[in-house]
């Protein structure tokens, strides 16, 4: 095979860190990788803090605060990411039937398999419950506190992508660009089919060297979600922290912003084969392949809803804060 065009997944990458390894072999990259994004957001909302953000007139923020307020948004949002994977994503119907499976860690073997299925939007909502009654039983300011934790959240996501590559789940579309990797657990395409072939070539292969079943290279979307829903959104609303023109401002970019760049990423990235698509022009159009701007995956139903929810709590929060600008002039 010619891989000129194309980038073989690196055959040292594997789920667990130490594979092979009693008791340290089951621990995983993602797992690493959530440790790693909540020590960033940790250290981005004590760096909000240190500015003076979270002050008022007669209170100081403290890091205790910061540890318990991130705390809370923690234990929440794991438990959103993981109910919403079980209960919306997974179509078995078993956790519907046995709840009390959601947070059991072993299969049925009795085998260690961890927490397996989380949800970016489950976790999202769970965080945001988590956050906004923290505020509540501190009485602290949700829209201000909750703008804090938009400054961190996106650079600590970044990993939360990076952990999905090197767990080599939710690859993209097949693809001809030079950066196109090809994921060993992808779905393997027969190479009698023409399309196959023709495709093959065009991403570098030897036809006459071509295997029964061709695994195609794919779009990274880990990549370019790290990249946008995390990198460019951070440096995004980081530089707009010190010119937010009212408290919620940030958190609507926050939301809007992420569902705007998820939404598009979708379309290069592939949906779950067994949701397929929420609404499709097509029904029978494949999985693999983008066939249709108006084919839309359950995340970009769930993009656009954030999009409008972004927008709606910018409009309310500009005008809560003109109206409490008002009541004190």
């Amino acid at each position: 095979m010619n891989f000129l065009l194309s980038l073989a997944y690196p055959s040292w990458i594997h789920p667990e860190i130490l594979p092979g390894i009693p008791v340290l072999g089951v621990i995983r990259w993602y797992g690493l990788m959530y440790v790693v994004a909540f020590s960033i957001a940790f250290v981005l909302l004590k760096k909000v803090m240190n500015e003076g953000a979270l002050n008022t007139y007669n209170y100081t923020c403290t890091e205790d605060d910061i540890f318990s307020f991130i705390s809370t948004g923690i234990i929440f949002l794991l438990i959103g990411a993981r109910v919403f994977s079980a209960l919306v994503y997974d179509t078995s119907g078993i956790y519907w039937k046995k709840p009390y499976l959601i947070f059991w860690p072993f299969s049925s073997n009795g085998q260690f398999v961890g927490l397996q299925g989380m949800s970016y939007h489950g976790g999202f909502i769970g965080g945001l419950f988590g956050m906004c009654l923290w505020c509540r039983l501190n009485n602290k300011s949700i829209l201000k506190w909750v703008d804090a934790m938009s400054c961190a959240l996106p650079l600590g996501y970044t990993f939360g992508r990076l952990g999905n590559f090197f767990n080599g789940e939710l690859y993209g579309r097949i693809t001809t660009v030079s950066w196109g990797i090809i994921f060993p657990a992808a779905q393997k395409f027969s190479k009698s089919l023409p399309w196959v072939a023709e495709f093959a070539q065009k991403c570098g292969f030897d036809p006459e060297t071509l295997p029964n079943l061709v695994n195609l290279p794919r779009h990274p979307s880990q990549l370019y979600e790290a990249l946008f829903e995390g990198v460019i959104l951070w440096l995004i609303i980081w530089n707009l922290r010190k010119k937010k023109p009212y408290n919620g401002f940030l958190t609507s970019v926050y939301i809007t912003g992420y569902g705007i760049f998820r939404f598009f990423i979708e379309y290069f990235r592939e949906p779950d084969s067994d949701l397929g698509y929420r609404f499709a022009v097509n029904s029978d159009a494949p999985l693999y392949l983008n066939t249709s701007f108006l084919n839309l995956s359950t995340g970009q139903i769930l993009c656009l809803t954030m999009i409008a929810s972004g927008i709606l709590l910018g409009v309310f929060a500009y005008f809560s804060d003109r109206s409490k600008k008002s009541s004190n002039s």
